[in-house]
């Protein structure tokens, strides 16, 4: 499986042009004959929104946007950040990623949590998600996070207990401290993640970060792919717009939960019963 990594940096609130560099680096994947490419978060729309929320926002169902990457997508799978406002619930918006395949929707997922302190602001213009799903692709058993969902590392384990091979963030990160030709400070904790997840759920976590300078914001670009023994198999730039293909052997993640045996292992079971008991202590 060919899987290619976008880093772009979005114009703010123009979706327009930022469509028109989501199809030609489509285009560009579809040359180099990858299966899926991946955009960061909030692709189309950038990410320092505030009151451009709603007029930005699209219902998937409904957008002129949409119905051309699902046709692109007949060719080559797709993951994208968007601002969405549901159809049946009119006024709330989401930070949004979609996953496309064959034409078709296969998952939406809406951030589950959304950072609102320092520099953020999500929680005052998005609704929260409430769910983290593995769903099934082209490519093997899949799970989506937005960004911050990554850092709660409840929400890996959760695509973990779902089955998931491959862990998919995208992500608006900005870097803090400057830390040479290692990047940002900052840039170690999400490889630092990234390492550990991949290794103790035995799967591929791939993460696309974006770029650019909004209100303020650096962003810290990035991107990588760990595989499922907890190895680096690919990096982009820290500071510029990147675009590379990692070969991924999907076969190994077989191998390694043989040999890892955290999978045979796990008691999802005992952690939803463990979870209940400290809920209901919260109650008492």
């Amino acid at each position: 499986m060919k899987i290619a990594l976008a880093q772009i940096s979005p114009h703010l609130g123009n979706v327009e042009k930022n469509f028109d560099i989501h199809l030609e680096l489509i285009a560009k994947a579809r040359k180099k004959k990858a299966d899926l490419v991946i955009f960061p978060e909030l692709s189309l729309t950038g990410y320092a929104l505030k009151d451009l929320v709603p007029e930005v926002a699209m219902t998937p169902s409904e957008s002129p946007f949409f119905a051309e990457l699902k046709s692109l997508s007949r060719d080559i799978s797709l993951v994208f950040g968007f601002v969405e406002e549901k159809r049946e619930e009119k006024g709330l918006f989401y930070n949004s990623a979609a996953f496309l395949s064959k034409g078709r929707i296969l998952h939406v997922h809406r951030k589950v949590f959304l950072p609102t302190f320092g520099m953020f602001e999500e929680g005052k213009f998005f609704a929260a998600g409430k769910n983290f799903k593995t769903f099934e692709t082209p490519h093997g058993q899949t799970g989506l996070m937005i960004c911050r969902d990554f850092l709660h590392y409840g929400a890996a384990y959760l695509l973990f207990a779902g089955g998931s091979e491959i862990i998919i963030i995208i992500s608006a990160a900005p870097g803090r401290g400057v830390s040479g030709a290692k990047g940002f400070n900052t840039s170690r904790m999400w490889e630092l993640m990234g390492e550990a997840i991949s290794l103790f759920s035995s799967a591929f976590v791939v993460y696309c970060n974006r770029v650019g300078i909004e209100d303020g914001m650096t962003f810290a670009g990035g991107s990588f792919i760990f595989g499922p023994s907890g190895k680096l198999l690919g990096k982009a730039s820290y500071v510029d717009k990147d675009f590379f293909i990692q070969v991924l052997d999907m076969d190994i993640v077989r191998e390694y939960r043989k040999k890892l045996e955290f999978k045979r292992d796990d008691k999802p079971e005992i952690i939803l019963h463990s979870l209940q008991r400290i809920v209901k202590s919260y109650e008492d």
